[in-house]
């Protein structure tokens, strides 16, 4: 196990380090100049190169990239080239809306998905599957930016079920933020829903005709039993592998969510600095999604193991 543990844990600081360098370089190829945006399009060329200087953009590529990594390990990304706020500050203001969201909308998408999915391979050829299906195929097809805006002008404007806009923290007003967050996390949910749907149907419609599963039938195992202790169980492992894939999707994917609803969240920060040419605050946001992406890939393969003992360690079945 500790072999195992070491060996994912390398892959994945391998795969961060190749990340950094595309996110360096990505960012470097924006089109404009931060020094010119900070100094302003009228500054001579005195004052810019003196901006340019105190970024640190005179000096070698190399040189930038180490710096930049050095700097991050510490937890230090700088200060914002538009407001002069440390980007850890203002990261660790934002990101805290978006993970909210981003597990709000997940456990409505898991819910849902899972619910529909075992509905449609239970009920093959009826119209529970049907129904089922139909969902799956409105929720691809619908764009999320439009779903939140007929939300918004019916459910927030006309019935004022919900708010428009705006933020509360659930850790300051649980019930009050958990209602500011309700729908904003339902119209996020839903296209990952219908995801999650599909592939917990595809699963245990293969897994409901496996011989384990005839022959827990034919011991007598009530339905309820063959369904979800046997079927449901082992179609785990798809349906934990596209969770994981869809939360870290959610993460960087809430930007269209947060703009409509005005969430004060990482998305908006992301596209209010690629708006402004903030080389630190840019560089440091898809540093850490790109990180999320990584971690929530190694919980997942460590979950494995948990779900199905069958799993070596190295992640081969026997």
């Amino acid at each position: 196990m500790a072999r195992y543990l070491l060996h994912r844990l390398w892959q994945s600081a391998l795969t961060l380090v190749l990340a950094s360098i595309v996110v360096f370089i990505g960012v470097r190829l924006l089109p404009g100049d931060p020094a010119t945006a900070m100094a302003g399009e009228e500054a001579d060329p005195a004052a810019i190169a003196a901006v340019r200087a105190q970024l640190g953009l005179d000096d070698p590529l190399p040189v930038q990239y180490f710096k930049f990594v050095g700097h991050a390990l510490t937890g230090d990304f700088g200060k914002s080239v538009r407001t002069g706020t440390p980007v850890r500050e203002m990261i660790g203001a934002t990101l805290p809306v978006t993970v909210q969201l981003a597990v709000f909308a997940m456990l409505v998408a898991v819910l849902v998905g899972v619910l529909a999915g075992v509905v449609a391979a239970v009920f093959r050829g009826r119209w529970p599957e049907w129904g089922a299906n139909g969902f799956s195929l409105f929720a691809l097809s619908v764009p999320t930016f439009w779903l939140g805006i007929l939300a918004v002008l019916y459910l927030s404007v006309q019935l004022r079920w919900f708010p428009a806009s705006g933020y509360v923290s659930p850790f300051d007003h649980p019930l009050r933020g958990i209602y500011y967050l309700t729908l904003p996390a339902v119209i996020l949910g839903l296209t990952h829903a219908a995801v999650v749907q599909r592939q917990t149907r595809s699963s245990m419609v293969e897994t409901l005709t496996a011989d384990f599963v005839r022959t827990a039938r034919a011991k007598g195992l009530g339905r309820g039993a063959v369904i979800f202790r046997y079927g449901l169980r082992n179609s785990l492992i798809v349906v934990t592998t596209i969770v994981g894939l869809q939360l870290g999707g959610l993460i960087a994917g809430a930007v269209v969510t947060e703009r409509i609803f005005s969430l004060p969240g990482i998305g908006k920060l992301t596209l209010d600095s690629v708006f402004t040419r903030d080389y630190p605050v840019i560089q440091a946001v898809v540093l850490v999604i790109t990180s999320a992406y990584i971690v929530i890939n190694l919980l997942v393969d460590f979950l494995y193991t948990v779900i199905d003992p069958r799993l070596r360690v190295s992640g081969r079945t026997r």
